[in-house]
Protein backbone atom coordinates (compact mmCIF):
# COMPACT_ATOMS: atom_id res chain seq x y z
CA UNK A 1 0.00 0.00 0.00
CA UNK A 2 1.47 3.15 -1.03
CA UNK A 3 2.30 5.75 1.84
CA UNK A 4 2.30 9.49 1.63
CA UNK A 5 3.65 12.17 4.41
CA UNK A 6 1.64 14.78 6.21
CA UNK A 7 2.53 17.54 3.92
CA UNK A 8 1.60 15.73 0.64
CA UNK A 9 -1.74 14.80 1.97
CA UNK A 10 -2.01 18.42 3.39
CA UNK A 11 -1.61 19.77 -0.35
CA UNK A 12 -4.04 16.68 -1.93
CA UNK A 13 -6.85 17.46 0.45
CA UNK A 14 -6.40 21.22 1.14
CA UNK A 15 -6.24 22.10 4.36
CA UNK A 16 -3.27 22.40 7.11
CA UNK A 17 -1.11 19.95 8.33
CA UNK A 18 -2.20 21.79 12.27
CA UNK A 19 -6.00 20.35 10.59
CA UNK A 20 -4.92 16.59 9.99
CA UNK A 21 -3.51 16.42 13.63
CA UNK A 22 -6.40 17.97 14.94
CA UNK A 23 -8.64 15.91 13.66
CA UNK A 24 -5.79 12.90 14.90
CA UNK A 25 -6.47 14.67 18.26
CA UNK A 26 -10.18 14.19 17.91
CA UNK A 27 -10.14 10.39 16.71
CA UNK A 28 -11.41 11.35 13.52
CA UNK A 29 -7.97 10.09 11.55
CA UNK A 30 -5.81 7.67 12.83
CA UNK A 31 -2.16 8.52 13.48
CA UNK A 32 0.43 6.49 12.04
CA UNK A 33 3.17 5.02 14.36
CA UNK A 34 6.62 7.34 14.39
CA UNK A 35 9.01 5.19 12.59
CA UNK A 36 13.10 5.66 13.36
CA UNK A 37 13.13 7.92 10.58
CA UNK A 38 11.46 10.82 12.56
CA UNK A 39 8.35 10.85 9.72
CA UNK A 40 5.09 9.62 9.70
CA UNK A 41 3.49 8.09 6.81
CA UNK A 42 -0.11 8.19 5.68
CA UNK A 43 -2.28 5.13 3.79
CA UNK A 44 -3.46 7.00 0.76
CA UNK A 45 -7.06 6.19 1.73
CA UNK A 46 -6.29 8.80 4.55
CA UNK A 47 -7.12 11.20 1.74
CA UNK A 48 -10.32 9.88 1.07
CA UNK A 49 -11.23 9.77 4.12
CA UNK A 50 -10.43 13.87 4.86
CA UNK A 51 -12.46 14.57 2.02
CA UNK A 52 -15.40 12.82 3.76
CA UNK A 53 -15.01 14.77 7.00
CA UNK A 54 -14.49 18.44 4.37
CA UNK A 55 -17.52 17.18 2.49
CA UNK A 56 -19.98 16.19 5.73
CA UNK A 57 -18.93 19.75 7.29
CA UNK A 58 -19.97 21.57 3.98
CA UNK A 59 -23.00 19.71 4.32
CA UNK A 60 -23.84 21.14 8.39
CA UNK A 61 -22.12 18.37 10.32
CA UNK A 62 -20.44 18.66 13.19
CA UNK A 63 -16.99 17.37 13.80
CA UNK A 64 -18.50 15.16 16.21
CA UNK A 65 -21.72 14.01 14.04
CA UNK A 66 -19.26 13.69 11.27
CA UNK A 67 -17.55 11.21 13.81
CA UNK A 68 -20.51 9.09 14.01
CA UNK A 69 -21.00 8.71 10.33
CA UNK A 70 -17.74 7.70 10.05
CA UNK A 71 -18.39 5.18 12.47
CA UNK A 72 -20.89 3.39 9.94
CA UNK A 73 -20.41 1.50 7.40
CA UNK A 74 -22.25 0.71 4.12
CA UNK A 75 -24.67 -1.61 5.74
CA UNK A 76 -25.74 1.23 7.94
CA UNK A 77 -27.56 2.99 5.75
CA UNK A 78 -30.83 3.82 7.72
CA UNK A 79 -28.75 5.38 10.62
CA UNK A 80 -26.79 7.78 8.45
CA UNK A 81 -30.06 8.35 7.07
CA UNK A 82 -32.26 9.48 10.21
CA UNK A 83 -28.21 11.51 11.22
CA UNK A 84 -28.91 13.18 8.06
CA UNK A 85 -32.70 13.76 8.91
CA UNK A 86 -32.30 15.28 12.50
CA UNK A 87 -29.18 17.72 10.67
CA UNK A 88 -32.22 18.87 8.46
CA UNK A 89 -34.36 19.30 11.58
CA UNK A 90 -31.69 21.60 13.25
CA UNK A 91 -31.22 23.11 9.67
CA UNK A 92 -34.86 23.72 9.69
CA UNK A 93 -34.71 25.62 13.44
CA UNK A 94 -32.01 27.61 12.68
CA UNK A 95 -34.07 29.34 9.61
CA UNK A 96 -36.56 29.63 11.40
CA UNK A 97 -34.67 31.41 13.73
CA UNK A 98 -32.59 33.65 11.65
CA UNK A 99 -35.97 34.72 9.90
CA UNK A 100 -37.32 35.60 13.36
CA UNK A 101 -34.34 37.96 13.78
CA UNK A 102 -33.62 39.17 10.69
CA UNK A 103 -37.29 40.64 11.52
CA UNK A 104 -36.84 41.93 14.37
CA UNK A 105 -33.81 43.62 12.89
CA UNK A 106 -35.59 45.02 9.86
CA UNK A 107 -38.16 46.38 12.41
CA UNK A 108 -35.38 48.39 13.96
CA UNK A 109 -34.59 49.58 10.94
CA UNK A 110 -37.79 50.30 9.69
CA UNK A 111 -38.18 52.65 13.23
CA UNK A 112 -34.86 54.16 12.54
CA UNK A 113 -36.24 55.30 8.69
CA UNK A 114 -39.48 56.52 10.38
CA UNK A 115 -37.97 58.34 13.62
CA UNK A 116 -34.67 59.61 12.03
CA UNK A 117 -32.87 62.23 14.37
CA UNK A 118 -29.71 63.50 14.54
CA UNK A 119 -30.04 62.94 18.29
CA UNK A 120 -31.06 59.75 19.09
CA UNK A 121 -30.84 56.21 17.09
CA UNK A 122 -33.80 53.30 17.46
CA UNK A 123 -31.35 50.34 16.84
CA UNK A 124 -28.53 51.56 19.41
CA UNK A 125 -31.07 52.09 21.54
CA UNK A 126 -32.44 49.18 21.24
CA UNK A 127 -28.93 47.42 22.26
CA UNK A 128 -28.34 49.64 24.99
CA UNK A 129 -28.92 47.86 28.73
CA UNK A 130 -30.12 51.21 30.45
CA UNK A 131 -29.98 49.47 34.34
CA UNK A 132 -31.75 53.22 35.50
CA UNK A 133 -34.80 52.74 33.45
CA UNK A 134 -35.27 49.11 35.07
CA UNK A 135 -37.07 49.25 38.15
Amino acid sequence: MPLITIGKLAKQTEVTIETIRYYQRLGLLAEPEKPASGYRDYPVDAVTKIRFIKRAQQAGFTLKEIAALLALDGAHCADARLLAEQKCQQIDEQITALMALRQALKTLVDSCQQTASSEQCAILDAFRDDISAKP
